[in-house]
């Protein structure tokens, strides 16, 4: 009998699994008692591992947020892979406890830019697509009332300089079109990220810049409610807040903090409430930042939008730098009697 299963015997206390899959097999009966029957635990017990193989440090986070994680990948149909659907991301936490705050790692679920594809392709509504243009590409596009892009790769491996996201609803005359260049993409993390170079996006580059220009896209297109959740989830992931847990990831009932605290995660400090994330719930009404930006298109006359902005838009949406660009860009595009997508 080894040492440690003679303390076990003696004491009657388990002894604390001393690596990865050890944690699990430890977690393993207590998920697959949770788990409704058409989630395999044993299954997502492999994927855990297989995902754990290709980030180490996921062993430094908390087992139960692993398969948090792995759960709500598995319920949305986008179990981490090597495809690039989704993928397991190690985020460094500071909680406050009664001894004080204590730092902590979690797992976090990240949708992919495929995923988000695959969600949108799936719900029937419409679909997407993403691309990539690099240095000597044959790249032309134009927005406004006839939008169109063409993109010719010359097969040639160079640096990125645009990335573009084109969406179309089912039965719409003309796609959605977003393009945005590599420095607005630095622009946009920098400003966003709140966890500097651990951020994802340093190692995957191109899967980040890809996946920025589609969310700008899909809020224009009908969302199914597997769509709007893998997009919150995102959003809140950028920030690291996204704080899953196993009670939540088995029910599906996951939502977004949209009033809660935002901690420093640096020093642990009470910052105050954060600007409302693109799926977020905002206080009152719960709409998000999506749900407003959506209903902007179905304005015509600025006067009374500003009246349903002032009367229905919860404080913490219309404060947000997002839904105040899109508003100015609809105002715009009223003002010169364009019924499309408003021009940048």
């Amino acid at each position: 009998m080894s040492t440690e299963a003679l303390k076990t015997a003696v004491t009657g206390v388990a002894a604390k699994p001393k690596d990865f899959p050890a944690m699990l097999d430890a977690w393993l009966p207590e998920i697959r008692r949770a788990l409704p029957k058409h989630l395999n635990a044993d299954r997502m017990s492999r994927i855990a591992l297989t995902a754990f193989r290709r980030t180490p440090k996921l062993a430094d986070c908390d087992p139960r947020s692993v398969f948090a994680a792995v759960i709500q990948a598995a319920q949305l149909g986008l179990e981490p892979d090597t495809l690039g659907r989704s993928y397991l991301i190690p985020y460094a936490n500071r909680k406050k406890t009664p001894e004080g705050w204590k730092s902590t790692m979690e797992c976090q679920f990240v949708p992919g830019w495929k995923g988000l594809v695959d969600l949108m392709n799936r719900s029937g509504q419409g679909s997407a697509w993403t691309g990539a243009i690099r240095e000597g590409d044959f790249f032309e596009y134009q927005l406004g009332d006839s939008p169109f892009l063409k993109h010719r790769p010359t097969g040639d491996d160079g640096n990125i300089t645009h990335v573009y996201a084109i969406g179309r609803a089912k039965g719409s005359d003309w796609p959605v079109i977003e393009v945005w260049s590599m420095p607005a993409i630095w622009k946009h993390r920098d400003r966003y990220n709140k966890v500097g170079e651990r951020h994802y996006s340093y190692a995957n580059p191109e899967m980040y810049a890809r996946k920025v220009v589609l969310l700008q896209v899909l809020k224009y297109m009908p969302c199914s409610p597997e769509l709007a959740t893998a997009m919150s989830l995102n959003d809140a992931a950028e920030i690291g807040e996204q704080h899953l847990d196993l009670k939540d990831a088995i029910a599906g009932t996951w939502e977004a903090a949209g009033d809660g605290e935002v901690i420093d995660h640096e020093t642990g400090e009470v910052q105050g409430a954060p600007a409302a994330a693109a799926g977020a719930p905002a206080a009152a009404t719960g709409m998000t930042v999506i749900d407003a930006i959506a209903k902007l298109a179905s304005f015509s006359d600025i006067e009374v939008m500003s009246l349903w902005a002032d009367a229905e838009v919860p404080a913490a949406v219309r404060g947000d730098d997002r839904f105040t660009k899109q508003f100015k860009n609809r105002m715009d595009a009223i003002k010169e009697g364009a019924g499309g997508k408003a021009k940048k």
